[in-house]
């Protein structure tokens, strides 16, 4: 028989704590002195590019900053993260408190932490991006801008936007419009986003996110070449699409047009993770 040996005053532990390692005395006792305030810490800021396709255009939502820095100029929805919140709950809050949009595909993009980016002082963003059809887009509280992509590709960089007036309709108007000033860091945060939503298109079913429950063919064309600016091949799209599982027909078919009434698909997983 193995007799035990007693715990003695100097070595006995509270018998809900380890004695080493993650929540044990030894690491709260270190923490109990930890001078978190002994390092210089940067704000952490929340963006969000919403992002949409209408008339065969790709837009994005934004404000008018009406404070300093940077007055006057159009900035993406965003603010400072909560210390009780996740980064994904600050993202949905402020998606829902400065565009009145809940429910929608939303994720992380990239976080932007150049010593400069913001005047105001040492402040980090962590953007994301938010997919959305074009109806609840337009009823957004915000202003609506074209994006303009200068690479192709994938290349990545800036994008301008420009004021949605007559460049709609008109693509001479739109390649020629000037571009509106953009605050910060807000252009390179967009054009990040551009280049992650190409990248996508080909792997996930990302584009579904910016349809409504039920469309068209032709309607998902457009959203493709929105994104990647410029124009696929009808008959291999739509022979890629319909083999992708993705689509099932909804035996409906849309209304309210002069032309042959095309049938209306939707997307077998409201998800594009």
């Amino acid at each position: 028989m193995v007799k035990r040996r007693p715990h003695s005053a100097a070595t006995a532990t509270p018998l809900d704590l380890p004695a080493t390692g993650r929540g044990s005395a030894d690491e709260q006792a270190f923490l109990a002195q930890y001078r978190l305030d002994a390092f210089e810490r940067p704000s952490v800021a929340v963006d969000i590019v919403v992002f949409t396709v209408i008339d065969g255009h790709l837009e994005v939502a934004l404000y008018e900053r009406t404070e300093h820095p940077d007055q006057g100029r159009l900035a993406l929805p965003g603010g400072f993260m909560r210390m009780d919140e996740s980064l994904d709950d600050a993202a949905r809050r402020l998606l829902a408190d400065k565009a009145g949009l809940t429910d929608v595909f939303v994720e992380q993009l990239y976080t932007f932490g150049e010593p400069g980016r913001d005047p105001r002082g040492r402040i980090v963003t962590v953007a994301h991006v938010a997919l959305v059809d074009a109806a609840r887009f337009s009823a957004a509280p915000l202003l609506r801008r074209l994006v303009r992509v200068p690479w192709s590709g994938e290349t990545g960089g800036d994008v301008d936007v420009v004021d949605i007036g007559a460049a709609a309709f008109d693509d001479d108007a739109f390649d020629e419009a000037a571009a509106c000033a953009v605050a910060f860091d807000h252009a390179s945060i967009i054009g990040m986003a551009v280049k992650r939503l190409r990248g996508k298109l080909d792997y996930t079913p990302v584009g579904f996110q910016l349809l409504p429950a039920e469309f068209t063919l032709r309607q998902l064309q457009d959203i493709h070449e929105a994104v990647r600016g410029d124009v696929v091949n009808k008959d291999s799209f739509r022979r890629r699409m319909l083999a992708s599982g993705h689509l099932e027909a909804t035996g409906n078919h849309e209304r309210g047009v002069t032309w042959r009434p095309a049938e209306l698909y939707r997307f077998v997983r409201r998800s594009a993770v």
